[in-house]
């Protein structure tokens, strides 16, 4: 029977299984591996942005597999619907009553592929879905599975035929974290694999098991949900944050939704590395990724090629620490 009464140890062992099992699949990019690993114990939402090719939605399919979750993945297009993505409420001719059609979002793991080719007005179905836990159809709200988590993939912005998402939608995820191209060790290996499935034109998550199972991985990330957090560290989480918000080149900082997101991003982090209590640099590990997609550049600062991540860094070393 499978244990689902985790220690700080057992819980950090079974993390580790679940990346083995994620690598069957998805070769290389440990740093983003542990990132999506970070988010999804906090319970969040995850934007992983990269050009095509990458194997972005290999990766979101390896993780949502090996967690045991029932997944279901969307397309983004220009023409998607809101409606195809929540569900709707269609009359049955048979019997002329109106009856509730739930869409695709109703899952534990819903993979947006390529979400910003689709217009704000489908992007912001989700917004209630990522917030709420919840989707209203016809004045009527239906809770969506637990867990629930949307794992995003998208382009740059500088693509042919992308929107940019609306700045509530990019605060709704917990972290953006980007895929880089992989080693020249690592495509070999990629290369050789593919070539080994056969016909096949990419990898494909056939060799990646269920390690875990959706109640067993709450399980996790509630005992993520309890590590311990000085004072001050929430100190420092919230002055960080509250420095972005007074960056002469940012038009926009972080919100109270980053300073969370830092708490418990960093609770993942201390868990993944076998500890009960938060320190300093597990905070500053995650900066970066939970915070530079909450600001906004002012068209200067976009003109002078600054970007968002030069800023957290610069800011992570300015800001004091707590020492202890």
């Amino acid at each position: 029977m499978e244990k689902t009464e985790y220690t700080i140890e057992s819980a950090a062992a079974a993390i580790e299984t679940i990346r083995q099992e994620i690598a069957k699949a998805f070769i290389g990019q440990q740093a983003l591996v542990e990132r999506l690993m970070i988010s999804l114990l906090a319970g969040g939402h995850i934007l992983v942005e990269g050009v095509p090719g990458l194997g972005k939605t290999l990766l979101v399919r390896s993780i949502a597999r090996a967690i045991g979750g029932d997944s279901k993945r969307v397309q983004f297009t220009p023409d998607l619907m809101p409606s195809d993505i929540t569900g709707n409420i269609m009359l049955n001719s048979a019997t002329g009553d109106f009856v509730t059609k739930k869409g695709p979002v109703f899952t534990n793991l819903f993979i947006a592929d390529e979400i910003n080719r689709a217009p704000a007005k489908t992007q912001a179905a989700l917004f209630e879905a990522m917030q709420e836990f919840q989707v209203s159809l016809d004045g009527t709200s239906h809770r969506l599975p637990n867990p629930f988590m949307v794992l995003a993939t998208q382009n740059p912005y500088e693509h042919e035929g992308t929107y940019p998402l609306p700045d509530a939608q990019k605060d709704r995820f917990l972290m953006k974290v980007l895929a880089e191209y992989p080693s020249e060790d690592e495509e070999k290996e990629m290369v050789a694999r593919v070539l080994s499935q056969g016909t096949g034109a990419e990898l494909s998550v056939g060799d990646v098991s269920a390690v875990i199972s959706t109640e067993a991985f709450r399980d996790i990330q509630n005992l993520a949900a309890g590590i311990r957090v000085d004072p001050s560290l929430i100190d420092y989480a919230v002055r960080l944050v509250n420095a972005t918000r007074s960056v002469p080149s940012l038009q926009a900082g972080a919100g109270p939704r980053g300073s969370l997101a830092l708490i418990r991003c960093a609770r993942g982090v201390a868990l993944i590395q076998g500890r009960d209590f938060v320190i300093p640099d597990d905070i500053k590990a995650v900066a970066s990724p939970v915070l530079a997609h909450r600001l906004t550049l002012s068209a200067e600062s976009e003109l002078e090629g600054l970007t968002e991540v030069q800023i957290v860094e610069t800011l992570v070393a300015k800001t004091e620490a707590p020492r202890t």
